[in-house]
């Protein structure tokens, strides 16, 4: 890992086809080990069904409240400050319960790479 500041103000926030906004923070050669992304679901929106095959994510809520599901779990409702563990393969999705956009940063070990994910039915 290289010691650095990368600077929120040089990313661009993205649309993925699965409703959910993205702005990579930090996924590059500088960090080998973890990538960050902030996730913004609008109001009343909600992700797909997906899994991450071999990457391990956490989602640390900032604002905004949500329900997030995870493989055969109940849906539990999470709130500022909260954090869900979501391990490698594990069903999961998140929706907007609220209003106001529902934002969080991603957490991903090793780092997040598109052809880890997997879209469910």
């Amino acid at each position: 890992m290289r010691a650095e500041v990368l600077r929120s103000t040089e990313k661009v926030e993205f649309e993925t086809p699965e409703r959910c906004h993205i702005l990579e923070v930090a996924n590059d050669a500088g960090d080998e080990f973890a990538s960050i992304a902030r996730a913004r679901v609008g109001g009343g929106g909600a992700t797909a069904w997906h899994t991450l095959t071999g990457v391990a994510e956490r989602y640390v809520i900032v604002s905004g409240k949500g329900r997030v599901e995870l493989g055969g779990q109940a849906p539990v409702e999470v709130f500022e400050g909260d954090v869900v563990r979501i391990p490698p393969g594990c069903a999961q999705r998140i929706a907007n319960i609220g209003t106001e956009d529902l934002i969080f940063y991603c957490i991903c070990t090793p780092p997040f790479r598109q052809d880890c994910y997997r879209a469910q039915e």
